[in-house]
């Protein structure tokens, strides 16, 4: 079966060699059994394991059918939700879709514009976004497990007043569609009482984890987007990267490899890509990584970079500061545009032997140049090459990232599916709130 994702750690050789990794597939196989047996910890979240063959079918189909209604009626659509609730979803649309997505036709979208609420607390984020959509119909996706999540709770306080004015209560609530727990809950209660339509949060699949669930699909759905070849996706990477081998398998030799770094001092991983349509997708991995290992004082700090626009502002300080980090670059054999350079009369920028060559090429010898420069300063450089970027390569992009946490975790001896401190700084918010 095609990979579609490889690993390359040629130019992290001089930090880990064949040794170094062979030293840690004991610790590999107690992850991967621990993973795949359900008895490490926090087992209990381990739903995303076998989801891509284990979904519910119906649902899913149903999410397509409430899509294509939002589709039809909407001129805009409202994601309400922070964290995993909206990462997800926004970094598949902002990878896939235009880069000027809502600037777009209806007719070309295809669907309704889509902004994203309750990631923030911003006064002016949320009064700007209701300018925006004055006099347009709207549809809100509100997504909370617990319906009292501070950011998300407020945003959606005020985006169903609006609705409520506008359209009144009845009508309101045929426009709000909630993802949140399947049983109990505030949002829950609310759902039932007012009759949204909803969509349910798997009991054993965390935030973080769950933009294949209805938390992502749904958004993905009225982007114009194929959830179907996301599971397929889905599916296919969790055969390539379900059997426990170091040497065929590239997600536990990232997982591995990350771990052998961070006992040598590098103690940062930046995640680079050479296209801002992955800014989003980075910070879903910022969150992903950051939450699952960030605890018991242990932990890779994931920090996030766009090439090269960052070269020209971190670029100093990656090539010559501190030497406690190691990066990470994804790189796209296959853009979805294709620009030549133009041919021009005059030479005047010293650019003519490029005429004739592809913007992406000179994307891929920025990207070649910029890891090896970086190796000689002394920081090692690993790379996943990713055929092409399609619903169904994002499928296998979000488990292979998944997995790869998850493995990562359990080797430095963490859980990887709590997040204790998050809790920390909410009591704290709360308890100065009065709430």
């Amino acid at each position: 079966m095609e990979k579609n994702i490889c690993l390359e750690a040629q130019l992290a050789k001089e930090w880990v060699g064949e040794s170094e990794l062979a030293e840690f597939e004991p610790a590999l196989r107690k992850a991967h059994h621990a993973l795949h047996d359900q008895s490490g910890m926090g087992s209990e979240f381990t739903g995303w394991v076998n989801w891509p063959r284990n979904y519910d079918h119906q649902e899913l189909d149903r999410l397509q059918e409430t899509a294509a209604l939002i589709k039809e009626k909407a001129d805009v659509f409202i994601v309400i939700g922070i964290g995993g609730s909206y990462l997800g979803a926004r970094s598949a649309i902002d990878l896939m879709q235009p880069d000027f997505f809502n600037q777009l036709s209806p007719r070309e979208r295809g669907g309704p514009e889509i902004y994203f609420a309750g990631n923030n607390l911003s006064p002016a984020y949320l009064a700007d976004l209701i300018r925006i959509i004055e006099d347009k119909e709207v549809f809100i996706n509100v997504i909370s497990k617990s319906g009292t999540t501070l950011e998300p709770a407020i945003a959606f306080r005020v985006l169903r007043k609006m609705l409520e004015d506008r359209y009144g209560q009845k009508e309101a609530g045929k426009r709000i569609i909630a993802t949140t727990d399947r049983n109990k809950g505030a949002l829950r209660q609310l759902a039932a009482v007012e009759g949204y339509q909803t969509f349910s949060v798997p009991d054993d699949i965390g935030g973080r984890y769950s933009v294949l669930t209805a938390v992502g699909l749904l958004p993905i759905a009225v982007s114009g987007l194929d959830p179907d070849q996301m599971m397929k996706g889905a599916f296919a990477a969790s055969r390539i990267y379900g059997l426990c081998n170091l040497d065929s398998n590239d997600a536990y030799r990232y997982a591995v490899i990350r771990n052998i770094l961070y006992r040598q001092g590098k103690t940062m991983e930046i995640l680079a890509a050479y296209d801002p349509a992955f800014n989003q997708f980075i910070e879903w991995w910022k969150q992903l990584f950051g939450e699952s290992e960030g605890k018991d004082a242990k932990g890779i700090f994931p920090a996030g970079v766009n090439f090269t626009t960052d070269l020209h502002s971190m670029g100093q300080y990656i090539q010559e500061g501190l030497r406690n980090f190691f990066m990470t670059t994804l790189w796209v054999n296959k853009s979805r545009s294709s620009i030549d350079v133009p041919i021009l009369d005059d030479n005047a920028d010293g650019l003519g032997i490029l005429e004739g060559t592809t913007l992406h090429q000179i994307n891929d010898q920025a990207c070649l140049g910029t890891m090896l420069a970086h190796t000689e300063g002394g920081v090692p450089n690993l790379k996943i090459v990713i055929s092409e970027i399609t619903p169904y390569h994002y499928g296998m992009l979000v488990y292979f990232f998944e997995l790869a946490c998850a493995i990562s975790g359990y080797l430095l001896g963490v859980n990887p599916f709590n997040q204790p401190g998050v809790e920390a700084y909410k009591k704290k918010v709360f308890s100065l709130l009065g709430i």
